[in-house]
């Protein structure tokens, strides 16, 4: 692990904050690290309101997709909802067709088959189309590369509306509209939304229409938060207000799909990391296992006894997509050994057999080992398809462009993106993309990073302090949980290693001089342990977190690394 602290903010703005704020210099000291200087920019932090959401009109074609959407419902058109197969994919789906389906019946929703179809839109799903007399699609969390398909739909008089937030290539399709606020041409002021937040903005502007007002849209915020938390976006700007006001909704009035998955586990608040944990791989594994159309159906359930017979359906996928991805990993990690690859700069890894569902997860397990750029490729019929995870600070996408002779189709982000290639490629692209990451990483992006807010004493832990942080969630990119360090601590005589092969760490430290004292637990540190011993003294690395037992709530340190001082 390397440890880096951050840059520590301008103290005059940090001094002028804390007194306009009425708050002590650590929390000032966080606030001006994350862009808040002002009482202003502090009311939109802590209460993000709806009323600052921005016009969806400012988005590129959002006039035309809706004049389009407006024109097929006046006609009696048949309009399709399609979405991808993962979590943004199937959450924009039941968003746009629940919502449309409130005034028009005419709605069809479909998932494309990962296995039959696989990423994005598909000839199969236009067929489909075209068989079932439906002449608009709207394509969601997908579409934005998709031109040849645009054009062969257009032929059968299918027109498109797209709403996709991956990057786009160097030509838009020749869609009726599309929405994406990383096109060139588009000057719509946030550039981070997810799939299902720019389903939302297009939901925003057909109500705005049918004179509606936001709050209308409120129940619908569940999905959003969810898509947000789960596709990994930067919890700023609109996401944060829409993660913000969706966690709302699931704590309040979950709707009958959340419930079921919720009966299962005993939390009475849950924040996005738990909805990241718990309900998007859920979701998620009705897609990798089975088909998309599953969790579609979840969130879209209304009667809460049907809900329950589909979450217990899910549930069975996840305990199979468990299985999976542990079997495939241990494969992979002999593969790599047997191959003598551990030191390269990037994991590439390949078994025809393997789970084209669990391949995206095994490429995540695997960076726990080999900290580095990771695909995972399996066979897709008559060709490979592979996932790729990357490391912080390193653009995979890029590093996949580099290599786009052997790709024949790819999608995807800086850190996650998906390919397919013929197999007669493989050995030319693994030797390509190994030389692209070694001649372009930093090496310092192969050591996993740390990164520390501020160094602060324990005496500056107390409840206010601690009430004031949790504020600061929702939590995600571009708004971690604080991580900070504190120095000259020892433990209280309480240091031991717990769960199963000693895994864990968990200690009292005490501070120097101050003599302050928290409780600390340390996941996956046993081996650390030893470090504590005859009173030495460490400096820690954690976030500050709660702990129950037997219905008390206390504060706990938790760790994310100790090292000797």
């Amino acid at each position: 692990m390397r440890w880096t602290l951050k840059p520590k903010p301008d103290p005059e703005k940090v001094a002028v904050l804390a007194k306009t704020l009425g708050v002590d210099i650590p929390v000032a000291s966080l606030l001006v690290q994350r862009g808040i200087e002002s009482f202003e920019d502090a009311k939109k932090f802590f209460r993000p309101s709806l009323e600052d959401l921005h016009d969806p009109f400012l988005m590129q074609d959002m006039e035309k997709a809706v004049l389009r959407i407006e024109k097929a419902i006046e006609e009696g058109e048949n309009i399709m909802v399609y979405g991808d197969y993962d979590v943004d994919g199937t959450t924009s789906v039941a968003l746009v067709s629940s919502y449309l389906k409130t005034f028009y019946p005419n709605i069809a929703t479909y998932i494309p088959d990962r296995y039959d179809e696989g990423y994005g839109v598909s000839y199969k799903g236009i067929d489909f189309a075209s068989d079932n007399d439906i002449s608009l699609i709207i394509a969601l969390d997908c579409g934005i590369k998709a031109i040849e398909k645009v054009s062969y739909a257009s032929e059968k008089g299918i027109d498109f509306v797209i709403c996709d937030h991956h990057r786009p290539g160097a030509e838009i399709p020749a869609a009726v509209a599309v929405l994406d606020p990383k096109r060139q041409d588009c000057e719509y002021p946030y550039k981070e939304l997810c799939g299902c937040g720019v389903g939302f903005k297009l939901l925003q502007a057909l109500g705005s229409r049918r004179g509606e007002t936001i709050e209308n849209l409120i129940p619908y915020l569940d999905l959003v938060a969810t898509a947000i938390g789960a596709d990994i976006v930067p919890v700023t700007g609109e996401n944060r207000i829409l993660a913000y006001h969706g966690l709302r909704v699931i704590n309040a009035a979950p709707r009958a799909g959340f419930k079921a998955i919720l009966e299962q586990v005993k939390k009475e608040t849950l924040t996005i990391t738990d909805v990241v944990f718990i309900i998007a791989p859920r979701i998620n594994a009705a897609g990798r296992m089975k088909h998309g159309l599953h969790a579609v159906n979840l969130l879209t359930e209304e009667n809460e006894e049907t809900a329950r017979h589909f979450a217990s359906e899910i549930e069975i996928f996840n305990s199979d997509r468990k299985d999976a991805d542990k079997s495939i990993t241990a494969e992979a990690l002999l593969q790599i050994e047997a191959a003598k690859e551990q030191e390269r700069f990037t994991t590439v890894v390949y078994q025809e057999n393997w789970h084209k569902g669990v391949i995206g997860i095994v490429a995540s397990r695997l960076t726990e080992t080999y900290y580095r750029p990771t695909l995972v490729f399996t066979r897709s019929g008559n060709k490979l398809a592979a996932s790729a995870r990357s490391v912080k600070g390193f653009d995979v996408y890029d590093a996949l462009e580099c290599c786009s002779e052997h790709i024949e189709q790819f999608g995807g982000h800086k850190y996650a993106a998906g390919f397919t290639m013929l197999e007669s490629q493989y050995e030319d692209f693994k030797l390509k993309f190994e030389e692209v990451v070694s001649g372009s990483i930093d090496k310092n992006l192969l050591i996993p990073e740390i990164a520390i807010d501020a160094e602060i004493s324990l005496t500056d832990i107390t409840p206010k302090f601690h009430r004031i942080l949790k504020q600061f969630a929702p939590f995600g990119p571009d708004n971690m949980m604080p991580v900070f360090m504190t120095s000259q601590l020892k433990d209280a005589g309480y240091a031991k290693c717990v769960g199963g092969d000693d895994l864990h760490l968990k200690c009292r430290f005490v501070e120097g001089a101050s003599k302050k004292s928290f409780d600390a637990i340390g996941f996956n540190l046993g081996g650390k342990c030893d470090l504590l011993s005859n009173g030495n003294k460490v400096r820690a690395a954690y976030c500050i977190d709660e702990n129950e037992w037997n219905g008390n709530v206390s504060m706990q340190l938790k760790l994310k690394d100790i090292v000797s001082e």
